[in-house]
Order: structure tokens, then sequence, then C-alpha cells
């Protein structure tokens, strides 16, 4: 598509041509990551895992997500974020489908490495998008895409016990090349379709990559963000593993899809309200004081409803926080340094949060009690709690 006179709004075509290419940039986000927490009894069945290595393959794609943010932003600063964003979707797909042929554990790392990489590459890449595409809606586009990054959440999670392991004779392996397949559509659609930058002026090469780690914003939302992250990556390896431990394979999957699509409502109502509720303090408050909550749900619940509904709590609580804090660095930063901004929340949020999957397993293991592996879950939820009064978003952002 030719890019639009930068001087004349766009059509309403254009709009929501954008609207939708985030929205399954969204989805490209998360499609791949998440077919692995149905299959983990399976895979450390199969290849002989501990609570450890569990614990590692939960945590491994959120190191790609803190040690390749800034390598996303070169490639941004390079060759412009959409392409970045193209080149993210395939990777993650390859890498997706490498995970099927994997012998042993370190492979399914390898692989793994592969898969995370290309995610972490086009997270920074959205949030210029949503600037370039929407400069006016800058909260709605990132929920948009954020609602897409949560039904790519939910989607593998329902529907992989449920339809796509009957359908390829229960195998962890082909389960993996299944879900590449959407994960590379997108990738060529949005190549296929996109407006290049121009849209709004927005450069398509910015120069600047590096990101000003001076700023004690950039720390405040990083901080705050890897407590979020903690919280959901660290939930979704560790409540299939627990449950499966105590002996409540049944609850597998309705507490991981309760716990995912819990998500979803937490971002249609944000679609709606996000301009109204990401300069206030309270909302982050509350995410973090409810996901506590519900952690202690989750692994102290005695009956079945206690478990999902706790579950499907803290994926709403998660949600609201997640939205809304990554609504913040297109909204404070200016165009040519979103992609940098981003890479840096990045960064350091998914460095505090790749330790946690970790040290559950290890406290797992030491004690030999599954339930311990929650407390460090629930404590990550303290830093969003404690950091929450430091941000200040003017209301005339947008």
């Amino acid at each position: 598509m030719r890019a639009p006179d930068p001087h004349r709004p766009p059509s309403a075509g254009q709009l929501w041509l954008c609207v939708v290419l985030l929205w399954l940039g969204g989805i490209g986000l998360r499609l791949t990551i998440l077919a692995v927490p149905p299959v983990i009894p399976m895979i450390s069945a199969d290849l002989n895992m501990s609570a450890t290595e569990v614990g590692i393959l939960g945590g491994l794609p959120a190191v790609l997500f803190a040690c390749a943010a800034i390598p996303g932003s070169l490639l941004i600063a390079r060759f412009g974020a959409l392409p970045t964003l193209v080149i993210g979707l395939l990777t993650t797909a390859v890498g997706s489908a490498l995970r099927g042929a994997v012998p042993d554990v370190m492979l399914l790392y390898a692989a793994t490495v592969v898969t995370a990489f290309g995610v972490a590459v086009m997270q920074p890449a959205l949030p210029p998008l949503v600037r370039a595409w929407l400069p006016h809606r800058i909260g709605f586009g990132t929920a948009v895409y954020t609602n897409g990054l949560l039904v790519g959440e939910i989607i593998p999670v329902a529907l992989t016990a449920l339809a796509v392991l009957p359908l390829l004779g229960n195998s962890w392996r082909w389960n993996f090349v299944a879900w590449a397949v959407p994960a590379a559509v997108i990738g060529v659609l949005v190549a296929a379709l996109a407006p290049r930058p121009g849209l709004t002026g927005f450069k398509a090469t910015p120069r600047l990559w590096w990101p000003n780690w001076r700023d004690p914003l950039i720390w405040r939302l990083g901080f705050m963000f890897g407590s979020v992250n903690a919280l959901y990556f660290a939930s979704n390896t560790f409540i299939p593993y627990y449950l499966h431990a105590v002996g409540r394979d049944g609850l597998i999957s309705p507490a991981l899809s309760a716990l995912n699509a819990g998500q979803l409502p937490a971002s249609l109502i944000l679609l709606a309200v996000v301009g109204t509720l990401e300069h206030k303090v309270w909302p982050y408050i509350a995410c973090g004081v409810v996901s506590i909550a519900c952690v202690a749900g989750i692994a102290l619940g005695g009956s079945d409803a206690l478990v999902i509904g706790s579950a499907g709590v803290l994926g709403f609580a998660a949600a609201g926080g997640f939205i809304l804090l990554l609504a913040l660095p297109p909204l404070l930063s200016k165009p040519d340094d979103v992609h940098r901004t981003a890479a840096a929340v990045f960064t350091i949020s998914y460095t505090c949060a790749v330790i946690t999957p970790i040290i559950s397993g290890l406290v797992w293991d030491f004690s030999g009690v599954p339930a311990v592996a929650f407390i460090p879950i629930g404590l990550i939820a303290v830093l969003v709690i404690v950091f929450a009064p430091t941000i200040s978003v003017p209301t005339d952002m947008e």
C-alpha cells in the first residue's frame, strides 16, 4: 500500500486497517509462547525434567524479552518499525516449529530462545507503530494490540487440549508446529497490507536507538512492568506443574483457561476507559493487592471453584496493570524516542521477571512442598504497589 500524504488525515479505511493489523500483531506476540503451558506435564514426563528445569523453561522467554529488546530497538532504528515487526513474527514461527523436533532439554531451550527472540524484537516495534498510525488515539491503539496479545494468550491455552492435541495424536511436538503456522500467516499479512510509516509523518528509521538510562521514569516503569510480567509468566508456568503434582490434573486446563481468559474482560473494559485511568495511582495499587490475594487462593484453595476463580481474577488484575503500563511509553515519549524508551522498559521489566519462575522452582525443589513455589510469585506483586505512587501522567497527554 502506498504511504498516504502525511499532511492529510487518514481515511476511515486506513484507520481500520491499522487497527486490525495492530490487533493481529498483538496476537503474534503471545501465540507461540502460550503454546507451552498446556503441554508442560507432557514435556516434563517425556524429557524427564525437574521442577527447576521447568522453571528455566518458563523463564527463558522473559530472558530473551530482556536481552533482545535493545537489539530490537537497533533493528527499528536501522530498518524501521514495520520490517522489524515482520522479522519478529517470522522468527518466532520458525522457532516454535523447531521446538517440535528437539530430542532433549538443552535443544528445547535453544529452540525456545529462537522463538522468544522473535517476540522480543517485535515488542518495541508496536508502540512506535501505534504512535505513527494512531497519533491521537495512543491509549486506544495500545489497548487494541494488547487485546490482540491477550487473545493470543487465550487461544492456545483454550484450544490445545480441547482441539489441537486430539487432532495431532496428543503430540506436544506437533502442537508446537501447529501454532507456528498462524504466526507465520500474520507476518505475511502484515508485510503485504500494512501502510508504511508516513501516515502521520513518522520517520521510518529513527537514528537514535540506545535508551536514556539516566531517565528515572524508565526505571520506575520497568520495575512496575516487571512485577506484572513476573506474575503472569510464573503463574502460567507453575499452575499446571503444581496442580499435576498435587493430583488435580483435571484443573489444569480450566485454571489456565481462566487465568488467560480473565484478561480479556480487562482488555475490553480498558478499550473504553484507558484514557481516564492511566494517570491515576489507585488502579495500579489495586492490581497489585488483588494479585497477591489471588496467588494465595491458587496455592491454598481447597475447592476447585476457588482455584479457578482465583486464576481468573489474577488474569484480570494482571492484564489491567499490563495495559495501563504499556500505554505509557508512547504517551510520555517523543515520536522518535518511543522505540528506545519501550525497549528499555522491556529490558528492565523482563530482567525483574525472569528470575521469579527459577526461584519458585528452586524453592519447590529445596523444600519439597509444591505450594511454596507461589511465595515468590506473590511477593513480586509488591513492586507495582511500591512504585505506582511515583508515576505521574498528565491528563492531557493524549
